[in-house]
């Protein structure tokens, strides 16, 4: 079968630049086991009310098996003329079965077509994404355990603020990717609908039964309005969207480790496995997998926005457009399985330098608040007590010193109510260990949180 499927009423050949242009079988051939999958449920349904013979059904079936294997196998020829993965299996089928492949396409049209592959690829690949991230936040629950007594400065501003624990700074990241598998879950309610059957745009005058294609496709939902079925993206910008954030994450991860791998900081030493070198810097060390993550990061964004733009002033229904959706598609869900992949790979392998951490949560006044706090407790109103400990700060500088060094009898200059007792008070360990706010950093409430998250993932030790 030379003629397109659809030339029927064309009087001249395609130019071939609008063949090379217009042709998506590059990028599209992905979806070739799904638009297998969604035509054999096609067939099925087809036979089942009777527009075409169970025996019809069968050698087309049999036929859609022999084309998926040639797929796999790489034995397949792909042709700029032929468009999409869809004309090109309805082609070959041409060819292995003669004209009973011409009633593959019955009660159906490429727009509901390939909006029914791009849900099925999708679903399968978010259902992946939600079992990465699952073993991801596993990952950082286990670090969060094994970190349990590491003191580190906690920053505002990247500048230090107050001690925390490490295990509480990870399970903030927990926290987010957490919210992160909620946001693909919902993106996964919106997937699972079946727009097969609305064929154009309109329905069909066929006798189909879209409910009974739904349930063998496994969709828990039908499509409920033709017009929007075949020109709906908004599925697909909503998994874009969870994937922008999820990247969103990682690359504020990426940026924490670059800085903690920096002489400077010091906090952690990445393993060589992975870390790369310089090409004239013989003594570098360089922290490319979360440099690139957080480079890959732009990518998503870029793909949501591009997707965006595209659908912001398509008249209803399906236009040629909409064609552009799977470069954004299949690129957004390699990196972002690329980047959970490789993350639960290196950061259980990543070293905690925890002395470096210890020490640097020692200096910069970071116990002043707890200053201000023991002299709250002891009845000076708050206000009054945070500017004493700013008065207290501003003397250190001038001295030198930490708080923890000024003598008592310095300190009280500020207030009488200072006694030895705080010095306790001002200890990391001491005013990490006073945090017991639900939520907060002492090593009580932060076992807890672990013990919850544990919960969430069906920890098994």
């Amino acid at each position: 079968m030379d003629a397109k499927l659809w030339d029927g009423r064309f009087t001249e050949s395609t130019h071939q630049l609008v063949e090379k242009f217009t042709s998506s079988i590059s990028v599209d051939q992905r979806l070739f086991d799904y638009d297998i999958q969604g035509s054999t449920a096609h067939c099925k349904m087809l036979a089942r009310v009777k527009v075409i013979t169970l025996k019809e059904a069968e050698t087309l079936i049999n036929g859609l098996a022999e084309i998926r294997t040639e797929l796999e196998q790489g034995q397949f020829k792909f042709e700029d003329r032929l468009e999409d993965i869809h004309m090109h299996i309805e082609a070959r089928l041409f060819q292995k079965l003669g004209p009973v492949a011409l009633k593959l396409h019955t009660a159906r049209s490429r727009n509901d077509q390939v909006a029914l592959d791009v849900r099925l690829y999708l679903r399968a690949e978010t259902r992946i994404i939600l079992e990465l991230l699952l073993q991801w936040r596993k990952v950082l629950i286990k670090i969060a355990q094994d970190q349990i007594n590491t003191i580190l400065p906690g920053y505002t501003h990247l500048q230090r603020a107050q001690p925390i624990l490490l295990s509480h700074h990870v399970l903030a990241y927990f926290e987010m990717f957490s919210r992160d598998s909620r946001r693909f879950e919902d993106a996964l309610e919106g997937i699972n609908v079946m727009p097969l059957g609305s064929a154009a745009l309109a329905g069909t005058t066929y006798p189909i039964d879209r409910h009974f294609t739904a349930q063998l496709l496994n969709f828990k939902d039908v499509s409920d309005n033709s017009i929007d079925a075949v020109s709906d993206r908004d599925f697909l910008i909503e998994f874009l969207s969870a994937a922008s954030i999820c990247m969103m994450h990682f690359s504020r991860l990426s940026e924490e480790l670059i800085l903690w791998a920096s002489s400077e900081f010091n906090f952690i030493t990445l393993p060589d496995a992975f870390a790369t070198g310089s090409s004239i810097m013989p003594q570098k060390k360089n922290p490319d997998i979360p440099e690139l993550v957080r480079g890959k990061t732009g990518r998503v964004y870029g793909h949501l926005l591009s997707l965006l733009t595209m659908m912001k002033s398509l008249p209803l229904a399906y236009n040629r457009d909409m064609q552009e959706d799977k470069h954004a598609m299949f690129d957004s869900v390699d990196t972002l399985k690329a980047c959970l992949e490789i993350y639960t790979a290196m950061l259980p392998t990543i070293s905690f330098n925890k002395e470096k951490m210890g020490c640097a949560a020692t200096t910069g006044f970071l116990n002043a608040t707890d200053m201000a706090d023991y002299l709250a407790s002891k009845g000076m109103p708050f206000r009054k007590a945070h500017a004493c400990a700013g008065q207290a700060v501003a003397y250190a500088l001038k001295q030198g010193k930490e708080l923890d060094e000024l003598e008592l009898k310095q300190l009280k200059e500020f207030s009488s109510l200072f006694e030895n007792d705080i010095y306790k008070c001002m200890e990391p360990e001491t005013t990490i260990a006073r945090r017991q706010s639900y939520g907060g950093t002492s090593s009580v409430t932060v076992l807890a949180a672990i013990q919850k998250a544990k919960g969430a993932v069906n920890w098994t030790d």
